[in-house]
């Protein structure tokens, strides 16, 4: 069902950079000559043009263009929780349609990465969550870290929730979200540690915070930081 590579990019809450984190290591493997794909299952939210922000940088970051209801099959309109949106629009989400999405990306593919919605847990129906979605791809975990106030005890409820449901943790990545952050260091070398010592999960990178506006500046940043991250894997 995999591709050689596959992971499930799951979150510590939401707004914490999974979407800039899956396009960055998508970047990372084509860098490395990887035919990549990235797939974000359940989106809710769209712009006058019935797009989702978080499905287009997707999109972008790919090796090539797949057909978007592979890589998107549940696109919302309204901008609140899928299992609100879901309610309201009568169209549930389907974990089966969903994992047959991904194994037709797996079939053409190095590497998919599977952005997860919200935190982990966030629900996607009265009965079913971030976590269900995850465990039906049955693929290891990658753990982005929001760093801001309070990572530190989002990231280890997390970590424990993903390990309670037999998930792998194949690795976490740090981001940046806000550069104000008092005693960042101290706090990443909370994480390294613990994560580490807890969960046996390694530190895969740090993305800092970026500024630059969209332009050739911005993509050679991008570039940049892309190389300083690493798959689980590799050395």
């Amino acid at each position: 069902m995999n591709a050689p590579r596959s992971f499930f990019i799951a979150g510590t809450d939401t707004e914490i950079g999974k979407t800039f984190t899956t396009a960055l290591l998508l970047r990372s493997a084509r860098l490395a000559g990887l035919t990549a794909l990235g797939m974000k299952p359940v989106a809710a939210g769209v712009d006058a043009n019935g797009r989702n922000d978080d499905v287009e940088a997707i999109l972008a970051a790919s090796s090539f263009q797949p057909p978007r209801d592979d890589v998107n099959p549940f696109l919302y309109r309204a901008p609140v929780s899928p299992h609100i949106a879901a309610r309201d629009e009568g169209r549930p989400v389907d974990l089966a349609m969903i994992a047959a999405a991904y194994r037709r990306l797996a079939a053409q593919a190095d590497l998919v990465l599977v952005e997860g919605v919200g935190g982990f847990l966030a629900p996607l129906s009265d009965t079913q969550d971030g976590a269900d979605l995850a465990r039906a791809l049955g693929l290891p975990v990658i753990l982005v870290v929001g760093l801001r106030l309070g990572c530190l005890n989002h990231a280890l409820l997390t970590a424990e929730a993903i390990a309670a449901r037999g998930l792998p943790l194949a690795g976490w990545i740090g981001n940046h979200v806000d550069p104000a952050m008092a005693r960042q260091e101290d706090n990443v070398r909370y994480l390294r540690d613990r994560l580490h010592n807890a969960f046996g999960l390694p530190c895969l990178g740090l993305a800092p915070h970026l500024a630059e506006p969209a332009g050739p500046a911005r993509e050679a940043r991008l570039d940049i930081i892309a190389r300083t991250l690493r798959l689980p894997g590799q050395p």
